[in-house]
């Protein structure tokens, strides 16, 4: 099966949600509430889901969605909902020529049945999507990365897979982007496009060659609360990697591997009884993979996204180049004194 038409509709859904997140961004209003897990999740999140949510029911019906939020805070603050609803009508107004392809929101109360539509369980059989409409929330309020991600499996395995990256460009490089939507489709390649309405052209994309690790670089988390630094600065030194770890928030580091900047991506635990949450590895995954890269657990293992909301069966994240991979496993299993299960 192809999924040309899986394809557009998820590249499409991400551009119209960049299109709200960067109005968050560059506003004085944020909305930021933290949540019963101490995250942080802004109007932008809620803006985003509903935005996605609605596109992709509205040209799949039957397709559930695995979703990071829900309506709940909205509904029980009135100006905090008004406030999504309004950021949700403008950017449905602005991408009007969107609405027969991705369908359209009548008013709050439907924006907030949409939001609730993302509460699936995920699971192993079937067709299911996988959204974070906001990967790096803390980039919004704080000038930082972030992504809005986007991935559809089908009997447990990522077929397609679609990430907005917006101002991560301009943390690496001196001039500003303005920002990048890069898309997969499994056995299909990795493209990339500018993020800008409409979508005007779609050029392939691959990993860096360098298969030297003192030209190396890797990417890691900015939070220490999501990956351990100190353990990868001493993987990046037994590999000898020199140059100084790339830092940003959210899947923007599996984007900027994908398109050779940075060679290898660490997500090493914190804690080994943490499971990462399928939303913030599905689009990711496939988009490096598809550029060449692997990308598997600190075990060697493949990612496992048909085990429900979370990699129950993974720990940590090793993506890398092809080439890289097996040698870069090895230190990261000696320094977490771990072995293939």
């Amino acid at each position: 099966m192809s999924y040309a038409n899986e394809r557009r509709i998820a590249e499409l859904a991400i551009q119209r949600a960049c299109i709200l997140a960067e109005r968050v961004y560059n506003s004085q209003v944020k909305g930021t509430i933290t949540k019963d897990d101490k995250s942080p999740v802004t109007i932008a999140d809620f803006g985003a889901q509903a935005l996605i949510i609605s596109s992709i029911t509205h040209a799949f019906p039957e397709d559930p969605i695995v979703g990071e939020e829900d309506s709940n805070d909205l509904r029980a603050d009135k100006s905090k909902r008004d406030l999504v609803w309004g950021l949700v009508k403008d950017t449905l107004d602005a991408t009007k020529d969107l609405t027969g392809e991705l369908g359209d929101i009548k008013d709050d109360e439907e924006m907030l049945a949409v939001i609730d539509k993302g509460t699936h369980q995920g699971g192993s059989v079937g067709r299911i999507w996988a959204l974070d409409p906001i990967d790096g929330t803390r980039g919004i309020p704080t000038g930082r990365a972030y992504a809005v991600c986007l991935g559809l499996m089908v009997d447990g395995k990522v077929q397609v897979g679609a990430l907005g990256a917006r101002t991560y460009l301009s943390i690496l490089r001196s001039r500003r982007e303005e920002g990048i939507l890069l898309s997969a489709v499994r056995g299909g390649g990795c493209h990339h496009e500018t993020i800008v309405h409409p979508i005007c052209s779609r050029d392939p994309i691959s990993m860096s060659s360098t298969t030297d690790f003192s030209k190396a670089r890797f990417c890691e988390g900015v939070e220490t609360a999501h990956s351990s630094h100190r353990e990868q600065a001493s993987i990046a030194k037994s590999l000898g990697i020199t140059a100084p770890s790339i830092r940003m928030d959210s899947q923007a580091k599996y984007a900027s591997i994908s398109r050779g900047v940075g060679e290898i991506y660490l997500r090493l635990p914190v804690s080994m009884s943490y499971e990462e949450k399928i939303w913030d590895h599905a689009a990711g995954s496939l988009i490096v993979e598809e550029a060449g890269g692997v990308v598997t657990d600190i075990y060697g293992n493949e990612l496992g996204f048909g085990q429900g909301r979370t990699l129950k069966t993974n720990k940590g994240v090793v993506a890398a180049l092809r080439a890289l991979h097996p040698t870069v496993l090895k230190p990261v299993q000696k320094e977490l004194k771990v072995f293939k299960l």
